[in-house]
């Protein structure tokens, strides 16, 4: 490799530039100029429509579902700009905090035919930068040239597509001893994702036989649950509660995945709490924003599992689908350990919510 970024570098490096709300180049037949609705500024907007291309909004299937729009390419619709389209008309579009207040969106013309590739891949990069999947997309004739005119990073639709459904290799960086309130033999390890995404934990209590099935837990990050006490989840007493189990037993292995709010980030999680204050359930919060019901990615805990040298579990959990998971990435659960803890009467709905809708077992 000489100093040039590889695709894997430059697809950090786009994400940095999208949420920054610089535009980024996809580089195909046709090429399209990218840039989120979330980022996007009223100068911007006006120098992307002065391109020599036709301008599309590109939403997710979720999204278009709450407005009534068609989505003719399955998981993304594209919509056709008006003439007078304004940022507020994009924002509007985009983030669902006044549906309610506004509900006529329309009428919105969705664009069918021709190759929607790009577009479906600038919703996941949104996604991805962990903003609303929402995209300014223009369709321009030279996109290298306009790359290079306006310094933008390209990457290969090409070499792209193929990289938005495949996790990024896990290394572990480092390891040290860290006694902590439920066990004083306690060991934290590190590891780094290569696509420049967030690191994630693994908190060893023990030594924990590598022969045996590991009583573990598969535990994403919640600020508002497990730093601030939060009552609307119960994030916070399964932490807790997971550890307390594993200091008890004298053995076991937490992994704490950054991946806050079922995988959209903290800023899409506070958008869906402002969703469920108008009355929708946390499913349907999701949606309205253009979400799935759950974006993690729970072969993120077979990867740290397998690294550090286990290849069975008893997982620490009320959701199936994180059995599923942790099966078909080649990790034996040999065991469903219930953690039913932190019920109360600001979470009782969601936790109903989880059990008939998300099918947790509670």
């Amino acid at each position: 490799m000489g100093l040039a970024p590889d695709i894997i570098e430059t697809l950090a490096r786009a994400r940095a530039d999208l949420r920054m709300g610089v535009p980024v180049v996809l580089l195909g037949t046709p090429s399209v100029v990218v840039v989120p609705v979330e980022t996007l500024s009223a100068q911007r907007l006006a120098a992307l429509r002065a391109l020599d291309g036709d301008s599309v909004l590109a939403l997710s299937g979720r999204r278009a579902e709450t407005l009534k729009a068609r989505a003719y390419d399955g998981e993304v619709a594209r919509i056709a700009l008006p003439g007078d389209a304004t940022l507020a008309w994009l924002q509007a579009l985009a983030d669902p905090a006044d549906d309610l207040n506004t509900p006529m969106k329309g009428p919105l013309n969705s664009v069918r035919g021709g190759d929607a590739t790009p577009h479906r891949t600038a919703i996941q990069l949104c996604k991805s930068a962990r903003l609303l999947p929402a995209a300014l997309c223009a369709q321009v004739t030279d996109g290298l040239g306009v790359a290079m005119e306006y310094g933008l990073t390209a990457v290969s639709l090409a070499l792209v597509v193929p990289l938005m459904t495949t996790g990024s290799p896990l290394h572990p960086v480092v390891h040290a001893r860290l006694p902590i309130e439920a066990s004083e033999a306690g060991r934290l390890h590190v590891f780094r994702p290569e696509d420049g995404g967030e690191e994630h934990y693994a908190i060893e209590i023990g030594r924990p036989d590598r022969r045996m099935p590991v009583l573990a837990r598969l535990h994403s990050a919640c600020f508002t649950g497990d730093v601030m006490g939060s009552l609307k989840c119960d994030c916070g007493p399964q932490l807790r509660g997971a550890l307390a189990q594993m200091g008890a037993e004298g053995t076991g292995v937490l992994l704490y995945l950054n991946q806050e709010g079922r995988g959209i980030g903290l800023a899409n999680k506070m958008r869906a709490y402002a969703l469920q204050n108008q009355g929708f359930d946390t499913v349907e919060a999701n949606h309205r924003l253009g979400f799935e019901d759950d974006e993690r990615d729970f072969r993120l805990g077979s990867d740290i599992l397998t690294s550090l040298g286990f290849s069975a579990v008893r997982l620490l959990t009320n959701n199936p689908a994180k059995v599923a998971m942790m099966e078909a990435s080649g990790l034996q659960v040999a065991e469903r350990v219930p953690l039913k803890v932190g019920e109360n009467r600001f979470n009782h709905d969601y936790l109903a919510t989880k059990a008939a809708k998300s099918g947790h077992l509670l």
